[in-house]
């Protein structure tokens, strides 16, 4: 059974690239555009790590990462943080938002599933 990835990502094109990189690479995507679309899916679902774009509309990635790692039933799922806006002292701010990984846009399409791969095996229980 592939694990299950959640993308949350609110460009299309973003989304899309994502989607078809991690397919190739024989996981099932789920897909987010908001936040709270996010929150819905995750209610009822447990993805083996999410891919979090922190430029979100209305709720914005890093203070979505805070609600996650403060939830008991999601605190445990990895999160890759994905963004463009790379700001001295971005990473920072989202590995203390509990984000467990960084990942700067344009996405390096070789090193994404490593990554994605590495996170799921290093949260295995």
């Amino acid at each position: 059974m592939p694990e299950k990835v959640l993308i949350i990502e609110d460009n299309d094109r973003n989304r899309k690239l994502v989607k078809i990189l991690l397919e190739a690479n024989k996981y099932e995507v789920i897909e987010a555009g908001t936040g709270e679309e996010a929150l819905k899916y995750l209610q009822d679902n447990k993805p083996a790590v999410i891919l979090l774009d922190i430029q979100l509309p209305n709720m914005d990635g890093i203070t979505l990462a805070k609600i996650l790692k403060s939830r008991d039933d999601t605190k445990s799922i990895p999160i890759i943080a994905v963004t463009a806006y790379a700001m001295k002292g971005d990473k920072e701010r989202m590995l203390e938002a509990g984000c467990d990984a960084y990942v700067s846009k344009p996405i390096d399409t070789r090193q994404l599933p490593l990554i994605v791969a590495d996170m799921i095996k290093r949260h295995e229980t």
